[in-house]
Formats: C-alpha cells, sequence, structure tokens
C-alpha cells in the first residue's frame, strides 16, 4: 500500500475515469451538451441511459454510438428511453423503467433544456419602446415551459432516481469508486446580469437563475443519504440550440462562418484544420469536466461555471 508504484498507479488518468460499472441516466442526453456527457461517459466505460422525446431519434443515436464502441472493444453502451422529463409522473415512470434494467444508478445528469420567449432590444428608451420589446412576444407558455422543463423537471427527477441513487451502499468493490451523484444543468445564464449572453430569453434567464439556487439547496438536503448534487454552468458551446440545424449524423452541431454572438467569449482555441480558431467549447471541455464531477468524491453542492471567461467580460453575480 505504501509503495510510490501504487501511489502512481491509482493516480493515473486510465483508473481514475475507469467508469466501467457506473450506470448513468442523462435527460436530454441524444443531442448538443447532453450528447457530450453521455458520450464521454460511454468512451469511458459507463451504461449510459439517454432520455428525450423521441425514442427513434434516441434509438439512432444510441446505435451509432455503441457501434463505434464495438469496433474500439470499449465497454460502455447507450441505451434511449423517451419521455416528457417536465410531467411529475414521467419522472416515476423513467425511474422504473430504468430500475427494471438495472439494479443501481451512479449519477444522475438534469441536463434538459428548452431556449424560448426571445425579446429584443428596445428601440428607444421609452417605456413603451421597452413593453414592446420585452412584454409583447413573450408568452405565458414561454414561462410556463421553461420553468417546468429547466427547474421545475430537474426538481421531480431527483426525488423520483432517489432510491436507484442510494442502492450503491449495496455493492461493494469498483461500483463504490463512485459516490452517486445528482448534476445539474444551469447555465452562465443563472448569474448573467446581461440579457445578450442568454439570447434575450428571460423566460430561460429565469429558470437558470432557478435550477443554479437550487443545486446547493438539494445538496444540503441530500446529505443524510449520501447523495450528493452538483451542478454545471456553461457558456456557449455549439449545440442545435445555439446552431440551429446544423447536426450532422453523429449528433455533432457546426457553426456557420457567418454566425455571431451578441456577447464577447475571451477565449477561443486552434482548430486542428489550420488557423481557424472554435467559438465557444468543445465536447473534450465539457467531457473533461464530466469526468472530473463523476469521479471526485470531495465536492458537493457547487456549480462549476465553464464559459471561456465570458463572465468576466459581461456583468453577473457568479
Amino acid at each position: 500500500m505504501g509503495e510510490p508504484t501504487y501511489v502512481l498507479y491509482g493516480l493515473t488518468a486510465s483508473n481514475m475515469f475507469d467508469l466501467r460499472g457506473v450506470v448513468a441516466v442523462v435527460t436530454g442526453g441524444g443531442t448538443g451538451i447532453g450528447l457530450m456527457m453521455s458520450s464521454t461517459l460511454v468512451a469511458n466505460g459507463a451504461t449510459v441511459y439517454i432520455i428525450g422525446p423521441e425514442q427513434a431519434a434516441l434509438d439512432k443515436i444510441a446505435n451509432t454510438y455503441n457501434q463505434a464502441a464495438e469496433k474500439m472493444d470499449r465497454d460502455g453502451r447507450m441505451y434511449g428511453i423517451a419521455g416528457d422529463v417536465s410531467r411529475k409522473s414521467e419522472a416515476l415512470r423513467l425511474a422504473e423503467e430504468v430500475g427494471k434494467r438495472e439494479k443501481h444508478v451512479t449519477v444522475l445528469f438534469n441536463n434538459a433544456g428548452i431556449h424560448v420567449g426571445f425579446a429584443k432590444p428596445p428601440a428607444s428608451t421609452t417605456a413603451l419602446a421597452f413593453r414592446e420589446a420585452y412584454f409583447d412576444p413573450v408568452t405565458e407558455a414561454d414561462f410556463d415551459n421553461s420553468i417546468r422543463t429547466n427547474a421545475a423537471g430537474p426538481y421531480w427527477l431527483t426525488f423520483a432516481f432517489l432510491p436507484l441513487l442510494e442502492k450503491w451502499k449495496d455493492f461493494g468493490g469498483v461500483m463504490r469508486q463512485f459516490v452517486p451523484q445528482v448534476i445539474m444543468t444551469s447555465s452562465m445564464n443563472g448569474w448573467t446580469k446581461d440579457p445578450k449572453t442568454g439570447g434575450m430569453s428571460f423566460p430561460y434567464l429565469y429558470s437558470k437563475s432557478a435550477i443554479g439556487h437550487a443545486t446547493a439547496s438539494l445538496a444540503h438536503e441530500l446529505l443524510p443519504l449520501g447523495i450528493r448534487v452538483n451542478g454545471i454552468a456553461p457558456g456557449l458551446f455549439v449545440t442545435e440550440m445555439t446552431a440551429p440545424g446544423t447536426m450532422d449524423a453523429v449528433g455533432q452541431s457546426h457553426l456557420p462562418p457567418e454566425k455571431t454572438f451578441p456577447f464577447e467569449i475571451p477565449t477561443s482555441q486552434s482548430s486542428e484544420r489550420g488557423m481557424q480558431t472554435e467559438i465557444g467549447g468543445t465536447n473534450r471541455d465539457m467531457g473533461s469536466l464530466v469526468l472530473f464531477l463523476v469521479s471526485n468524491w470531495f465536492v458537493n453542492g457547487e456549480t462549476v461555471l465553464i464559459d471561456g471567461g465570458t463572465l468576466l467580460k459581461h456583468p453577473s453575480s457568479y
């Protein structure tokens, strides 16, 4: 046990992030940031259940990555279960469906979200212009659907999956390497003071603010169960939400050359294609954060901001 070789062996990335035996559930796991999460988990050996609205679409993306994992001789696999994450009754049904197939769940990613109810900058500095910009185009349904999907849904799902998360205590060996956890996808826009960073959607900003605070509150409440709750607050990642209609056959979205955003992202990275730079975060950026949170025992009640420094340039309360 005191041998330095043993110490080094335990600290290698291949051992720390070996997710064989991990069972994960990722809402919205078939597209966008959710797919970045689920594909990372599969690549490192986990069994992953992706939840979304359409079974056929889930099956298609799961088959694509399962075939790739087989070719690479990797243990990880992905399975789709269709469901509406905004509904209380669906949360119980989804937990029951997973429970029919698995004895426990290691980590629940409450990731699914919608982005609707867009306003526009006022045409002038008058109260009437502000009402026309922020009030008229936004519907009650925009707020209802945003809060139900982005904030209330994670609440229902968290408690519906608690019995499966608690069952980690029944296992030993590699399955006890990871503490059960709920991971919330909030957004940098839960803390922004500049609505431009959230696409001028106040329903989205409100809902992400709610889930950001709920992460710490739920972590406190679940301490007696030994189930952690942490969060991820992404900035700009290129997905169907930020670049609609650009998703390819493997679920990756691509930013059109003419696409711009009305806020600054200080950090960019060089593309493998030469001098071109990539705008926003990548699946590797998100994947490395996912691996950190799943494998680390000692982080609880925290939300990690991953925004390329955007909120260093824009006023926020983070």
